[in-house]
């Protein structure tokens, strides 16, 4: 069993103390050290290369959106899980946009912390409540700017559309695996593929793609419409 090692970034003593409780209940998850900063998150990141920090969106000095994107450039490997007191925070998109490959928001449930732990862990991203469909929304916007590095016509295969297709419907690696009969392994393969042929930087912006291009229905609009 992989012990899941997670650096704790928040200015506030009590809930970042809450948090390593939750985390130290688990066997599968270890607290590797805390920081009450942005400048602090980065020195301890770089000396501890944590598997995941649980980022606060809100820091005093260096925020956690700058602390994120220095973070990512020196430990690309390392997951970033954003938290944050709002579920319409324009910062919290910019911060999935940057590289974070989550969320969470700070009036979660200790079963949704473990969720979004046990996802990464699997090497996933979980989407899903009414931060996803905001998250979604903003990705699919047409853009006024064409990236230099973005081909005008990605081409994937077969094979990879089905995987994209199952991914943008919420599908875990082992339910697309067994949905397309393949192993989990090549689901792995499929996802790296598809990331590097669409210059895409995670899980969340490759299914705001497939929405975008019409691979699946949008449940954004369904989410809405709903409320």
């Amino acid at each position: 069993m992989h012990l899941q090692r997670i650096l704790l970034v928040d200015d506030h003593v009590l809930f970042r103390k809450g948090i390593a409780a939750l985390i130290q209940s688990r066997p599968d998850m270890t607290v590797l050290g805390e920081a009450g900063d942005g400048l602090e998150a980065v020195t301890r990141a770089r000396e501890t290369h944590p598997d995941v920090i649980l980022m606060d969106i809100g820091l005093p000095g260096c925020d956690g959106l700058e602390a994120t994107r220095l973070i990512k450039k020196e430990l690309p490997n390392t997951h970033v899980v954003m938290l944050s007191v709002s579920d319409d925070d324009q910062d919290l998109f910019n911060a999935i946009k940057a590289g974070a490959e989550g969320y969470l928001l700070k009036d979660a449930q200790p079963q949704e912390l473990y969720g979004v732990l046990e996802a990464l862990q699997r090497g996933e991203i979980r989407l899903s409540g009414p931060v996803a469909a905001r998250i979604l929304t903003e990705f699919v916007k047409p853009s006024t700017e064409t990236p230099e590095n973005e081909p005008e016509d990605p081409t994937l295969t077969p094979r990879e559309l089905e995987v994209l297709q199952e991914l943008a419907r919420g599908s875990t690696n082992k339910e697309i695996a067994t949905t397309l009969q393949i192993s989990e392994n090549t689901v792995k393969i499929h996802l790296r593929n598809i990331l590097e042929k669409l210059h895409l930087k995670n899980r969340t912006q490759a299914v705001a793609y497939a929405v975008q291009n019409g691979l699946v229905r949008c449940e954004v609009e369904e989410a809405e419409t709903e409320r």
